[in-house]
């Protein structure tokens, strides 16, 4: 993919009529005018690496810097330690409708689904001598389908929106340019049919191995994504939404459920993988040759996240700064600067709660082995020799390794220290209170997941083989609960990970008995596999359950104590979620200069 941006301001206000003076119609010779841009091939591209610019960079959450959201720390999964991270806003239920980043991600997508449409209109004329005809259709197909990733990322934040596929000149009257929001299901249908659109001039591998361009495989999968959403309880006969209407008395969120919408999402998953899999994209496995199933287990899910453009990455923003690289590794003060971080994003209790034993059974499930007091010797897959670790964390399964830094563990990168670089987190520790209250874990956690050892311009994986995975198991279970193919990707999952699968056969672990067990193994499974991965948000938001699971109170460990006062399970917040909070609330700003703009339920 091309980084090379240029700043191409495509505004009504290029659309100037001549006439007024001879004055106005002095053009610069350094002015780039629209007609310059579609004459050059060098233009064209840079126009269309404008568009794929403003794809959100989730790595840089810490900021909400390049269109990132507060994704990671306003689940239950983690929580920042620095009080400016607007997910601490969502935690509080303190959020507005003034917000700057309410606006920040509105517009932003709103500007790119305006770029892209206006490339859409005049690519079709651009100069043939520069851009052929079969140029043009996989440039346009690629800009229809960022048009279409660009509002699936508004309607899963925003819900319902205002659907805006031309581009309006200055003096379109405002019947044009005031417009109400599209039901969801407007909107949704919109998306998919320009996903299939586009599907048809985009290539299987992207062209000149560009990686990180639209292809076939990305907008099928954007399609899954957004037919998921559609099925779920948040906006498939959701009751709590039956106020959602326009100022016509038009229902923006239908209020009957319709099990059909689960049966097209399964579709459209069953079309990727019989498309796609296993010659375009298959599940990662780590190419290293040791013979322990558990280190495999342990490098495969590791990896996948950092073994740029393998074979499970679908979609993936390119050349991306990473900010939470230094917000995920320790303070580890007394060491080389370069195995220094912040360490402030915390795991919360909950989540490393939510992880597997080793031998695929949930901590609070008989028989699985947890031990919740005391420590042991314990070597994990990370570590080059065992020490004493609490109980808590030993015999976990392979991805507990893989996503949280507990105290006293070794560091994955060791750099050039003399010493080992072990992490400890209690107050006198190495990464502990006493050496920083800002740069310091608020959970005594820290969030491991996607730590690679370089900080910049890397692959940034946003959907992967594994969600489409867990998405057809899903889908499945809802419309046709029993087909075999629930537990064939269920499994798929596991056996991957390394833990047992569900099945009847030695070793196996009992298969969940009815719809509603396996609708729970199924998030279950999500919750882990896709840790820290930006998912875990807007499923407990889809699902309708993130009043109870985001609500309430937050637990870590003591981070004011020592030794074995550390261990102590402690209250780190108490969070609110509120009914308003399952939709962003439409910027205050819109509102007020559209008439015809609904606000959101309670805001």
């Amino acid at each position: 993919m091309k980084t090379k941006i240029l700043s191409i301001i495509l505004a009504g206000g290029l659309f100037v009529s001549s006439g007024c003076s001879d004055f106005l119609d002095q053009i610069p010779d350094n002015v780039l005018t629209v007609e310059d841009i579609f004459k050059s091939k060098d233009y064209v591209d840079d126009y269309l690496t404008q568009i794929y610019a403003n794809i959100p960079n989730e790595l840089s959450q810490r900021l909400g810097e390049q269109f990132s959201g507060p994704w990671t720390a306003g689940s239950d999964e983690a929580k920042y330690n620095w009080d400016f991270n607007y997910a601490n806003n969502l935690n509080r239920s303190t959020w507005a409708t003034t917000d700057g980043t309410v606006s920040n991600l509105w517009n932003n997508f709103y500007k790119s689904i305006r770029n892209a449409t206006d490339f859409i209109d005049k690519i079709d004329g651009a100069n043939e001598a520069e851009v052929n005809t079969a140029m043009k259709s996989r440039y346009k197909a690629e800009a229809r389908a960022l048009r279409a990733m660009y509002y699936y990322w508004l309607v899963r934040i925003y819900g319902p929106v205002p659907m805006v596929n031309k581009v309006l000149p200055v003096d379109a009257p405002l019947s044009e340019v005031l417009l109400p929001r599209s039901s969801f299901d407007e909107c949704i249908s919109f998306i998919v049919g320009e996903l299939d659109q586009a599907y048809n001039d985009l290539p299987i591998i992207p062209v000149d191995d560009e990686y990180g361009r639209i292809t076939k495989g990305i907008v099928k999968a954007f399609k899954v994504e957004a037919l998921m959403l559609n099925a779920s309880p948040l906006f498939n006969g959701n009751a709590d939404m039956a106020g959602l209407v326009n100022k016509d008395g038009k229902q923006l969120i239908n209020q009957s459920y319709d099990a059909n919408k689960w049966k097209a999402a399964a579709d459209a998953a069953k079309e990727f993988l019989d498309l796609f899999v296993p010659v375009t994209y298959d599940l990662y496995v780590d190419p290293s040759t040791t013979s322990d199933p558990f280190i495999k287990a342990y490098l495969s899910t590791r990896n996948v996240m950092s073994a740029e453009w393998n074979k499970e990455w679908i979609f993936a923003r390119p050349k991306s700064m990473n900010r939470s690289e230094y917000d995920k590794t320790p303070k580890h003060v007394g060491y080389t600067t370069a195995v220094q971080g912040a360490g402030a994003l915390g795991a919360t209790q909950k989540m490393v709660d939510a992880y597997f034993m080793a031998n695929g059974l949930s901590i609070g499930n008989q028989g699985s082995g947890y031990q919740s007091t005391g420590s042991s010797d314990f070597k994990a897959p990370f570590d080059v020799k065992a020490r004493s670790t609490y109980n808590q964390w030993i015999n976990r399964e392979p991805r507990f390794y893989v996503g949280i830094t507990y105290n006293r563990s070794y560091w994955l990168f060791q750099g050039s220290n003399t010493s080992e670089v072990v992490s400890v987190m209690e107050l006198s520790g190495n990464s502990g209170r006493k050496q920083s209250t800002s740069d310091v874990s608020p959970t005594g956690y820290i969030v491991r997941k996607n730590v690679v050892g370089n900080s910049n311009d890397r692959g940034n994986v946003q959907l992967r083989l594994a969600q489409i995975y867990l998405d057809y198991a899903e889908a499945l279970n809802e419309y046709d609960p029993g087909n075999s193919n629930i537990l064939k990707y269920l499994n798929l999952i596991r056996e991957r990970a390394g833990i047992p699968t569900y099945g009847s056969g030695q070793g196996q672990i009992s298969v969940p008995a009815t719809q509603s067990l396996m609708r729970e193994a199924i998030r279950k499974e999500r919750q882990v596999e896709l840790a820290f991965e930006n998912v875990r948000y807007f499923d407990a938001r889809r699902w309708k359950i993130a009043s109870t699971e985001f609500a309430g109170e937050v637990y870590g460990m003591n981070m004011f104590g020592d030794g074995n006062a550390f261990y102590g399970k402690t209250l780190i917040e108490t969070r609110t979620f509120r009914q308003r909070d399952y939709l962003w609330p439409i910027p205050n700003d819109e509102i007020l200069k559209n008439e015809l703009m609904v606000q959101n339920p309670g805001w």
